[in-house]
């Protein structure tokens, strides 16, 4: 893949560039020191994938992530980055990873998997229907930032302009909506079954109606459907073959 590398910090950029150069998977890096370098750099060649600081003087790292969605065929975007506190705007501007400096060369190394992995998926042939790339968000407990892989969700939860993510391994809060959760998940198999709760049709086992109140249950843990989205998640087990494979008395 041919990347461009854009930072405003020499050192940084150059240890950036040696990195990627002893990936194999890379075949040309061009680094530049500013957003309006890697503009001019995508305006005179295809890249087939930007890693790119956030805090730059002049254009930051999200004007650049801006203009790329504009493109109509944008090379994938990492974020590399000091600053944990830009998680959730590259989540919403799309970015494919997010990658905290002092940068390892194994973690990188991951980020460049993704990358092939989200690009082989986008020249598949539309008749294959290849599974969405899985989504990784950053979250805190205790002031250590760990990341979350959107399949490891089992339902997500509403708490204001907050979700709580929970997973096998417990619960985590990140500044997300549920509602954007739900736009960016819902063709990967997530439905919303109250305004307050988006769960993973996956981690489904039963469906089940008692006294005309349904609920979901994903393992040991149930969860209240409302009236309002009842019809809807009966269309969307059924019209995905996610039907539940275990049903008893009284159960959809």
């Amino acid at each position: 893949m041919r990347a461009l590398l854009v930072d405003d910090e020499l050192p940084a950029l150059a240890e950036l560039a040696y990195l990627l150069r002893l990936d194999a998977r890379i075949t040309e890096v061009t680094p530049v020191g500013s957003g309006a370098e890697a503009l001019s750099a995508l305006a005179q060649q295809p890249f087939d994938v930007v890693f790119c600081d956030i805090n730059m003087p002049g254009l930051s790292g999200m004007d650049v992530a801006r203009t790329l969605a504009r493109m109509p065929s944008p090379p994938s975007l990492v974020f590399i980055t000091a600053h944990e506190q830009h998680a959730v705007d590259a989540f919403e501007v799309r970015a494919l990873d997010y990658v905290l400096k002092p940068v390892r060369a194994e973690r990188l190394s991951e980020a460049v998997r993704r990358v092939v992995g989200a690009r082989a998926a986008e020249s598949a042939s539309p008749t294959t229907a290849p599974e969405p790339e899985d989504e990784t968000i950053a979250v805190e407990l205790g002031g250590v930032t760990t990341f979350v892989r959107r399949s490891q969700v089992i339902y997500a939860q509403a708490q204001g302009d907050y979700a709580r993510l929970h997973t096998d391994d417990g619960a985590h809060l990140v500044r997300v909506s549920l509602t954007l959760l739900e736009e960016r998940w819902q063709e990967a198999g997530f439905a919303r079954i109250h305004r307050s709760t988006l769960v993973n049709l996956a981690r489904v086992t039963h469906v089940r109606v008692h006294q005309g109140h349904c609920s979901v249950l994903l393992d040991d843990v149930e969860l209240q459907v409302s009236r309002r989205h009842t019809r809807a998640l009966r269309d969307r087990l059924g019209r995905t073959g996610l039907a539940p494979a275990g049903r008893r008395r009284g159960e959809l």
